[in-house]
């Protein structure tokens, strides 16, 4: 964080209202009417500090008819303006807070009294629970449609991601340089019949070239010193056409909260992320970005990245080629 951001960010907190406003859109989705009614404020306040939050990423809006609501918006808040509402959400507690939030329950209450559950979060069901509907609940639903082949699910641990995946794959092969969390991988699957336990290393894999038709290094990357070396492992073990997938951290300043996990790196940026997979490892990337952002603090950001081993009959190097 520079300090002409810091400045900026400590500005736009300056101002009581927009703190108010930005305490209460978090995790609620409110029109200026109903924010009008909670904050017992002039519309017109309303709207022009809104409008300032907008400007500076921190809420997003969203149309529906004639009426404009407002929510805290995650993905495109920045990164020193996050940092600062880290701090100043500490003051939540505060009673004029605790006033909005009794109102705002009373609003939401009288709102879903006038529409079904479904219809008033049109647009936005995915950032609202309802009994059943959990991201666990959906995988699980949507598991018998995947048909995988031969997986490597190097940095498996306990075997989790194995054990969800296992009735879906040709065979899986758990692999881990800890030998007490194979141990209890193996305990977790020990009814499949289709799994294979490794130890070993994702710098030196200790497993034949062209194994495999999809590697998984799912939070695996921030334990790695040379992240390059291990992707280009991951690819030497691909069959040709294979998929490598990787869910990581993306780049932050937290390693007091990362430290304790046992993180020996502080994430990646998308950009060096896909370098590392077309240039060094050699494999045509599909995607690699920032593809969600945790809601607690201090809200890491999450890399997705998927990339194809070239087949054969490809003429072109990886880096080169068109991107789907």
């Amino acid at each position: 964080m520079t300090l002409d951001d810091t400045i900026e960010s400590l500005r736009l907190f300056a101002d009581p209202t927009r703190v108010r406003l930005a305490s209460l859109l978090e995790g609620n989705e409110l029109s200026v009417a109903e924010i009008t009614q909670i904050t017992q404020l002039p519309q017109s306040r309303v709207s022009t500090h809104l409008g300032k939050l907008r400007e500076a990423g921190i809420v997003r809006d969203r149309h529906e008819g004639a009426s404009t609501f407002y929510a805290l918006s995650e993905a495109t808040m920045p990164e020193a303006v996050r940092q600062l509402w880290n701090l100043v959400g500490a003051t939540k507690d505060e009673p004029v807070l605790r006033s909005d939030r009794v109102r705002c329950r009373d609003i939401l209450r009288a709102r879903e009294r006038t529409g079904s559950w479904p219809e008033t979060v049109a647009g936005q069901m995915e950032r609202h629970y309802s009994p059943g509907r959990t991201w666990e609940a959906t995988l699980l639903g949507l598991l018998p449609f995947v048909r995988l082949g031969d997986v490597l699910d190097a940095g498996a641990g306990d075997g989790t991601m194995a054990a969800l995946l296992a009735a879906r794959c040709h065979r899986v092969t758990c692999l881990d340089r800890s030998p007490k969390l194979l141990r209890a991988a193996r305990q977790r699957l020990a009814a499949q019949e289709n799994v294979a336990f490794t130890l070993g290393d994702v710098h030196a894999l200790p497993l034949a070239a062209g194994r495999f038709d999809h590697v998984l290094l799912l939070n695996v990357l921030t334990y790695v010193r040379e992240p390059a070396v291990a992707l280009s492992e991951a690819a030497r073990v691909l069959r040709p056409g294979g998929d490598l997938t990787i869910s990581t951290l993306a780049r932050h300043d937290h390693e007091q909260i990362t430290g304790p996990y046992g993180h020996i790196n502080r994430g990646f940026r998308p950009d060096d992320l896909r370098d590392m997979l077309s240039r060094r490892a050699g494999l045509r990337v599909e995607r690699c970005e920032i593809t969600s952002h945790e809601k607690r603090p201090p809200h890491f950001s999450i890399i997705s990245a998927y990339a194809r081993k070239p087949d054969r009959t490809s003429t072109l190097p990886a880096s080169t080629k068109e991107r789907p």
